[in-house]
């Protein structure tokens, strides 16, 4: 088969395409055909060794992708050879075969596309544990999201909107914003050009937003939580600008507000059936037209390191994926 292998930890143009050992299942593992491979931020930092995860080299980044199951381990009874399945794998996506531990494969309901099962399983399952879990928002409550027009933020927009919240989307350009727009935003920020707390201020009576969504971390950590609403919760979910914010500890005292932190792999290997009624609501939403993966580029396996640098470049808009 071919993969896209990591043999030396740097940015994307030290990754090769080439030929790799077929991976043959063990006791409770599958194989399957990849159709098609999100990318996503953690791929940005594996590969540099800046990630949680530290697999040895050579290995393939890529942690969900969408295909078909084509040889099954002893004791796998769940899927079957031929199945449609998503699978969650932390790392090895990005490969014309991939071992998948079975009990991260889930059976992808009838009609939905394999690169739209491949655009949803980390953004969306993220942004719905980040908002209905950890944030505990409500109806009626006023939800920003900082980095809105990347995968997870797209993604927290519409879960936002499901769950009956009103959001303010902030990006860095007017084409990015548009996307949010058309993706259910009620308000629109361009922090690049306007003064974030000061739009906050203006579109929220003084008051601030009950949740804040951030994926990004940076410079406008601080100013986003010093917006915050009385009782507020702000989702620290990632930190896509490279710089892990410090924050006054004595802002949240002072609006009785909650640093509440989200990591979603962990949320994933702790707590499993949880995660899977997660997933049984959004595939509903899904089929109600509630959710719509934004997918901005496709990028053939070959072209893989492109698509990494597209999104590690701030490039896409919503999802990326490599397809077989």
């Amino acid at each position: 088969m071919k993969a896209l292998l990591c043999k030396t930890h740097g940015l994307p143009d030290k990754l090769v395409y080439e030929d790799a050992p077929d991976p043959v299942p063990g006791a409770g593992q599958v194989v399957v055909d990849m159709k098609a491979a999100g990318v996503n931020f953690p791929d940005v930092l594996i590969i540099q060794n800046k990630y949680q995860f530290k697999p040895e080299l050579p290995f393939s980044p890529g942690g969900e992708l969408a295909g078909v199951v084509s040889a099954v381990g002893e004791g796998v009874t769940h899927v079957k050879v031929g199945d449609h399945v998503i699978g969650s794998c932390g790392y090895g996506a990005f490969a014309e075969k991939v071992l998948v531990p079975a009990a991260k494969t889930i059976p992808i309901p009838e009609g939905i596309p394999f690169d739209t099962a491949a655009a949803f399983t980390l953004t969306y399952g993220t942004s719905y544990h980040a908002l209905k879990d950890r944030g505990e928002l409500k109806a009626g409550e006023t939800l920003l999201v900082l980095g809105a027009a990347g995968g997870v933020g797209l993604a927290a927009v519409e879960i936002g909107k499901a769950l009956g919240a009103r959001v303010i989307a902030a990006a860095s350009s007017p084409e990015k914003l548009a996307v949010c727009k058309e993706h259910g935003a009620d308000e629109l920020i361009d922090y690049t050009r306007e003064d974030l707390r000061e739009r906050l201020k203006a579109l929220t009576g003084d008051k601030g937003p009950d949740v804040i969504y951030d994926p990004v971390g940076g410079e406008y950590a601080e100013p986003a939580f010093r917006s915050i609403g009385w009782r507020g919760r702000y989702l620290v979910v990632g930190f896509a600008n490279g710089e892990i914010p410090k924050l006054p500890l004595n802002l949240a005292l002072l609006k009785g507000a909650s640093l509440v932190g989200v990591f979603w792999g962990a949320f994933v290997a702790r707590e499993p059936k949880h995660f899977q009624q997660d997933l049984a609501v959004m595939f509903g939403w899904i089929k109600e037209g509630k959710l719509r993966p934004h997918i901005s580029g496709h990028f053939p396996l070959k072209d893989g390191a492109r698509a990494i640098e597209h999104l590690m470049n701030r490039q896409a808009v919503g999802k990326v994926l490599i397809t077989a």
